[in-house]
């Protein structure tokens, strides 16, 4: 009894809480971290701050300044800029020919996209490859667009050419050289070259339409135009918002498009409050230049939100 007692191994003694030594430890359960969500918001807010915010409060300072580069000061001077561009017509004639040019654009690109998506609809090889065509011009550059429609449209281009050879007589008309023709013209090249986007808008709108409906539609004696008109638009508004808003807003900021074509020519025909701007900064005004830039982020503001605001309401759930 007493030899066994003394063979026996001594038990080493554990403190309260811990394991054994021949144990394995116990798992400890520490709490996970999650990052906020909007910490991954984080970096594009810093890039809109850095390249849209900061620039804007900078240029909205400038508006109000007389800053040129005749002169190594800058003086605070009110509205100025303002009443000076007033009085030398430039900035009424800016905001009235970019506001038809703005409405011209967005109503030849939505119009087309519109009926190219109708076309378009159904998945197809035939439909994938014209998508894919009408597609193309949204990838190239605004100024290669610009210079490729301005040789065609040039008073011996491709454009008067067709038209001679289907038409009596010689046709040589400056489509770009008349007040009359430029300024839509020019809007139709912009409306151009993002049709292919505003299409692809459209199309998949169309695609969530529930097919039930037509089908009901259809039993109910709807034609194809009935149903267009009744059914599908109605629930093609949230696409109706997005491409008509995006397209306006483009067309607002619109400069490319204009310097490869016209240049703001005929005369002052095209001239753009973006056109005005680079005139000005050209001439050394940069405190007018910021003036007139000012008035292109007012009028995005003052246009786009009110209208998404309205089309938002006219939008029919699904």
């Amino acid at each position: 009894m007493t030899s066994s007692l003394h063979d026996a191994s001594p038990t080493t003694a554990v403190p309260a809480g811990q394991p054994a030594p021949d144990e394995p430890p116990l798992a400890v359960n520490r709490p996970r971290r999650r990052l906020h969500p909007y910490a991954f918001a984080l970096p594009s807010i810093a890039l809109v701050l850095v390249f849209f915010v900061l620039p804007f409060l900078a240029n909205a300072f400038f508006a109000f300044v007389q800053w040129t580069g005749y002169s190594d000061t800058i003086t605070w001077t009110g509205l100025t800029n303002f009443k000076l561009l007033n009085q030398l017509g430039i900035l009424k004639h800016a905001i009235t020919v970019t506001a038809i040019y703005a409405i011209t654009a967005m109503a030849v690109q939505n119009t087309v996209g519109l009926a190219l998506a109708t076309a378009l609809q159904r998945t197809n090889r035939v439909n994938s490859l014209f998508r894919s065509l009408f597609f193309i011009p949204v990838l190239i550059s605004p100024l290669a667009a610009g210079y490729i429609w301005a040789a065609v449209l040039n008073a011996h281009g491709p454009l008067n050419t067709f038209l001679s050879a289907v038409l009596p007589g010689e046709f040589h008309y400056a489509w770009l050289g008349h007040d009359t023709t430029a300024l839509l013209a020019v809007a139709s090249i912009d409306a151009w070259k993002l049709s292919g986007l505003i299409t692809l808008v459209y199309i998949a709108g169309l695609n969530r339409i529930p097919e039930q409906l037509l089908q009901a539609a259809t039993l109910d004696g709807a034609g194809a135009v009935r149903r267009f008109w009744s059914v599908k638009l109605p629930l093609l508004a949230p696409a109706v918002t997005f491409n008509v808003v995006v397209s306006l807003v483009g067309a607002f900021s619109a400069l490319d498009v204009v310097f490869s074509t016209t240049a703001g020519g005929p005369g002052d025909a095209t001239t753009l409050l973006n056109v005005a701007v680079y005139t000005q900064y050209g001439q050394s005004f940069f405190g007018t230049a910021s003036a007139l830039g000012f008035v292109v982020t007012l009028m995005v503001i003052v246009t786009a939100v009110p209208l998404m605001s309205w089309l938002r309401r006219r939008e029919v759930p699904m």
